[in-house]
């Protein structure tokens, strides 16, 4: 029965008079259904987006979970989607990366660095990022009790009391390599006692990896060794193999058979310019096996301490063939991941 709308109170609506109300349903929009099919389209575009609704939401990195009460077809939609609601700006926030050989700290506010170090881990990882965030707290002006968050990464991670998360080097390092290039689609990580692969989508997210975490073959410790065999400072060793003028050939990549080798070498008097970059090609062919595993996808950036050797860059670039991309401070990536993954944890103050 439809009213002709003269009374002002429906306006021409269809009206129930059983119910004593008008019913809309012809003209309302459809609810979200919280049901809804996971392989249903969102019901909003990317671009239309709904901001947050209201003061206090929080998530949790990875998964969908908020801890306040909120309309629950939206609860829902998060959970379903996996949806990332936008970051709290103005959070202070650092990221440790707690390594076998150093322990890197990053500070951030919004998208800005605002202090880094680069320590010896030692024998005692708790006390080597405690240090390395006292440092970094220092050159950037602040107390512990002005950061928001702290996340940490790298083998140590589990020692540090103070963190709030823990989350793998694979993940750090792929949010932080992102970060500085946003082209990136692979990550090449070359560290301490480790080395690993990353593919990442186009959003940084990484979808495929390979670890060498067995032994130190290729890694930043095998370079120490040799350079102590050849009685050649640590960073001098990428500029000694730019300038020799033929590689040779490194049969083992054992850190213990390498070094014998070496001398052997070095009894043979082989140049050492030689034999550094015989060790570089090794490195190369070691990761080289790692990346066709993964797939190799260009933009490649490359990351860790060993990022800052010519000789293996140079080495990784002839076997890729690509341009390798390479960070100001290639060291600090999964500490700056880390960091910028902090940013995404409610805030301790």
């Amino acid at each position: 029965m439809r009213n002709p709308g003269g009374n002002g109170f429906s306006r021409g609506h269809p009206v129930s008079f059983r119910k004593g109300r008008r019913d809309r349903r012809a003209t309302e929009k459809p609810r979200l259904n919280p049901a809804r099919s996971r392989d249903e389209p969102p019901p909003w575009s990317p671009k239309e987006s709904p901001s947050p609704p209201g003061p206090g939401l929080r998530t949790k990195l990875g998964v969908g979970r908020v801890s306040l009460p909120l309309p629950f077809w939206l609860a829902g939609n998060i959970l379903q989607k996996n949806y990332y609601l936008k970051v709290k700006r103005d959070m202070i926030v650092a990221g440790i990366d707690i390594g076998s050989i150093t322990t890197e700290t990053v500070i951030l506010q919004d998208s800005r660095i605002l202090g880094s170090s680069i320590l010896p881990t030692g024998a005692k990882s708790q006390a080597a990022a405690e240090r390395s965030l006292a440092t970094t707290l220092q050159q950037a002006g602040l107390r512990k009790e002005d950061l928001s968050a702290i996340v940490t990464t790298g083998y140590g991670r589990a020692s540090f009391s103070s963190s709030d998360k823990m989350i793998t080097e694979i993940t750090c390092h792929a949010r932080g390599a992102f970060f500085v290039h946003p082209e990136t689609r692979t990550v090449i990580d070359i560290g301490g006692q480790d080395s690993k692969v990353i593919r990442l989508d186009g959003q940084g997210r990484n979808v495929d990896f390979q670890m060498n975490d067995k032994c130190a073959a290729g890694t930043g410790r095998f370079l120490e060794v040799m350079a102590h065999a050849l009685e050649v400072k640590l960073e001098d060793l990428g500029a000694l193999s730019l300038s020799a003028p033929r590689t040779i050939q490194i049969s083992s990549m054992c850190t213990v058979f390498a070094e014998s080798e070496v001398v052997s070498l070095i009894a043979e008097n082989q140049p050492k310019e030689v034999i550094i970059r015989g060790l570089h090609d090794a490195i190369a062919d070691r990761i080289l096996g790692l990346v066709r595993r993964v797939g190799v996808e260009e933009k490649v950036t490359l990351t860790g301490g060993v990022a800052k050797n010519e000789g293996v860059v140079r080495a990784l670039e002839e076997r890729l063939a690509v341009k390798l991309l390479v960070p100001p401070e290639p060291q600090i990536i999964g500490a700056l991941g880390a960091a910028l993954l902090a940013r995404e944890l409610p805030s301790r103050r």
